[in-house]
């Protein structure tokens, strides 16, 4: 038996990366797994392919979830195939990378509404049937650019930071219903689009990083089904899974 066995999870921004991964996770902890993607549906349907072929149970659903209405949607969506919905992970984020001198005003408001604005959205969507049912746990992907800055991500770190703070207050509010809130803030992690950066540049970066690797998308994968899983006394915290650059 899985530990996360008879429990439907929702993982936004599930067809790559730490979403991917964290979907294929919580799927091995035995939960029934909704893929959310916005643009990459080959991606996606991979994903619940494997997920398939391993003997689990999932969903694919399309959604922008930078726009409320498709969010909230997306949420009635996985109400609707399942029930119920005990597990959101809030992970789809994109960057916009540029130096406060070049940032253009589009540049700061996509990476504001998909990274912050999406969390919002979902959550408000996914809060009262988690509430009426006296269980739940929303799990936040942040960073460590949320808590530390880095240079030309001054989008990003904001989205990322708005997360942090929005963590502390869902888990006040929610707390007496049993519905948990947490974050987690992955540092440099090894996916395609670190992947694409120059081996040069990322020997640069793994030079600031005590533990002189970058993260794999697994390891996201495993804190995101221990807060869902084992976490039941954890709420407004932050898991820094960075390998010492933010401490």
């Amino acid at each position: 038996m899985g530990r996360l066995d008879g429990k439907n999870a929702l993982v936004t921004g599930a067809s790559r990366g730490i979403g991917r991964a964290i979907a294929l996770q919580l799927a091995r902890d035995g939960a029934r797994v909704a893929i959310n993607y916005r643009s990459g549906e080959a991606e996606a349907y991979a994903v619940a392919n494997q997920i398939k072929e391993a003997g689990g149970e999932c969903l694919v659903l399309r959604a922008d979830v930078s726009n409320p209405k498709e969010a909230r949607t997306l949420i009635a969506n996985v109400l609707e195939h399942w029930g119920r919905l005990d597990i959101l992970v809030n992970n789809a984020g994109i960057t916009r990378d540029k130096s406060l001198r070049k940032l253009t005003d589009d540049d700061w408001a996509e990476v504001l509404s998909t990274n912050l604005n999406s969390v919002y959205y979902c959550t408000s969507a996914a809060i009262k049937p988690m509430c009426d049912q006296q269980f739940g746990r929303i799990i936040n992907i942040s960073s460590f650019v949320g808590q530390a800055g880095n240079f030309g991500q001054a989008n990003y770190s904001a989205s990322k930071g708005g997360i942090i703070a929005f963590t502390k207050t869902a888990a006040l509010e929610l707390a007496k219903y049993n519905v948990t809130v947490n974050a987690i803030a992955p540092g440099f992690t090894l996916t395609e689009m670190l992947g694409k950066v120059p081996p040069n540049v990322q020997d640069q970066i793994k030079a600031k990083i005590p533990m002189g690797r970058f993260g794999q998308p697994e390891e996201i994968g495993k804190a995101v089904a221990f807060l869902a899983a084992e976490g039941d006394y954890i709420t407004g915290q932050q898991i820094n899974i960075n390998g010492g650059v933010y401490m």
